[in-house]
């Protein structure tokens, strides 16, 4: 449970920021160009708002748990109840308030039917504007606080543990990584599997000889398997500590030992034991031996009791991290090549989301929050934060209607043909807009509840 509220408060605190962000992009340039915001709100505020800030042209019975008096502003500030977003409500533009009796009186000078085609365009880039731009603040940021560290595959003593979609194709567990069609590969990231899932060939170190692995023409990111990354790097299971009376005290392990196999099961690492264990597990096989490597291979004899866990934590891998830092010049244009890498990454995975494997990783607040650390963590926070704002810019300009970018498509057609589309046109395109957005957001809940209540 305490994991829970973790990840839920780095969500909400995540989310909360960037939709304030975002509105607050539609909000400057709304402000920039004389255009009159009506509400400008955190959450959404059907019924009763959390709190409010009333305009002096709010509704006196606009109802909120608090509520402060008007201010002279034509601007109601709040937050509503409902943590799905948030909105900036601008006068005579059709959204999802569908306000339709504002857009049948005359347009007035300060309304946004009223602008030039160019400032409203403007208006509605603007909150997609401003995440990009806190993306790229925030891993220059990152990168300044705390540089880049990761460790190098090629000095992976070890060498790297692949899954069984990787085993199959002719990767072995201990592996080197070297190169993939001919260009050489540090990092363990997700442009590594990009690269891996478009190239023709990976090159290995094997027991200090390189080996080419054929990367068949079919295989895409979508097939690298779902249960285990398809590489990783390989933690051997060494021994650190062992809980006082647990099956591994009780068989004579000892801190140090390497433990390399249950029975007839040998393994390199400890994904591998922990495979192990859960087949020993399903055949309720609960004495069973133990080889390990200490001065020399010898087996021991293992009881566990109905849980199945023998008691010992491994050792954390010493290889050598490699450190990039950067002054607060230098961290500006490597954060925004960060952030632009980022999002060409996501811009290119984006398409399989239209396929069958793609529609059911589509999810909502359960699968988001299941991305942030289970422990706080300020750098992982960040870089989610960053992450989410990225997507959060590229969605939005998706060029389906209710969205920022069906918007803008419409208005670029408007600056080309010289004709503004009509009102009613705009209502129905807002409508269907609409119906697909719920028809996204009945898939990703569905998707939720099949991840982690079913």
């Amino acid at each position: 449970m305490e994991i829970f509220f973790i990840r839920a408060l780095q969500l909400i605190m995540s989310l909360s920021l960037l939709v304030l962000i975002h509105e607050f992009g539609h909000f400057i340039f709304s402000k920039l160009f004389k255009v009159r915001v009506e509400k400008f709100y955190l959450f959404f505020d059907w019924g009763i708002s959390l709190f409010m800030i009333p305009s002096k042209n709010s509704n006196s019975k606009d109802k909120a748990l608090i509520k402060l008096p008007a201010t002279k502003s034509e601007t109601e500030y709040g937050v509503g109840w409902i943590p799905l977003g948030g909105y900036c409500k601008i006068s005579g533009m059709i959204d999802e308030s569908m306000d339709t009796e504002q857009m049948q009186q005359p347009a007035q000078p300060y309304e946004f039917r009223s602008k030039p085609a160019w400032q409203r365009l403007l208006i509605m880039v603007g909150g997609v504007m401003f995440n990009l731009i806190l993306a790229f603040f925030i891993y220059s940021m990152v990168l300044f606080t705390w540089g880049e560290n990761y460790w190098d595959m090629h000095k992976a003593t070890y060498g790297m543990e692949y899954n069984q979609v990787a085993e199959s194709m002719g990767f072995v567990d201990g592996d080197i990584m070297l190169k993939v069609d001919g260009e050489d590969v540090h990092r363990r990231n997700a442009d590594l599997l990009r690269a891996i899932a478009d190239s023709r060939e990976v090159t290995v170190l094997r027991n200090g000889v390189e080996k080419s692995i054929a990367i068949p023409e079919e295989f895409g990111l979508l097939d690298m398997g779902d249960d285990e990354p398809f590489v990783q790097f390989l933690l051997p299971a060494v021994i650190d500590s062992i809980a006082p009376g647990s099956a591994a005290e009780n068989a004579g392990i000892q801190k140090g030992d390497r433990i390399i196999g249950f029975g007839n099961a040998q393994f390199a690492s400890w994904q591998g034991m922990t495979n192990a264990l859960a087949s020993l597990k399903e055949s309720n096989k609960r004495e069973f031996g133990i080889t390990i490597e200490r001065d020399t291979i010898m087996t021991l004899t293992a009881n566990v009791d109905s849980t199945f866990t023998l008691g010992v934590m491994p050792r954390a891998l010493d290889y050598p991290v490699e450190t990039h830092t950067y002054t607060l010049l230098e961290s500006f244009p490597a954060g925004i090549a960060y952030g632009w890498n980022v999002l060409k990454g996501y811009v290119s995975d984006f398409k399989y989301v239209f396929s069958k494997e793609g529609a059911k990783s589509v999810g909502m607040f359960g699968t988001i929050g299941s991305m942030f650390p289970a422990t706080w963590d300020w750098y992982q926070f960040w870089k989610m934060t960053a992450m989410l704002s990225l997507i959060l810019a590229f969605m939005n300009i998706l060029p389906i209607p209710a969205l920022d970018g069906g918007h803008v498509l419409f208005l670029l057609a408007e600056v080309i043909t010289g004709r503004k589309p009509s009102d009613k046109f705009l209502e129905r395109a807002q409508v269907i807009g609409m119906i697909i957005l719920l028809g996204l957001f009945i898939l990703a809940f569905y998707n939720d509840l099949d991840k982690f209540v079913f």
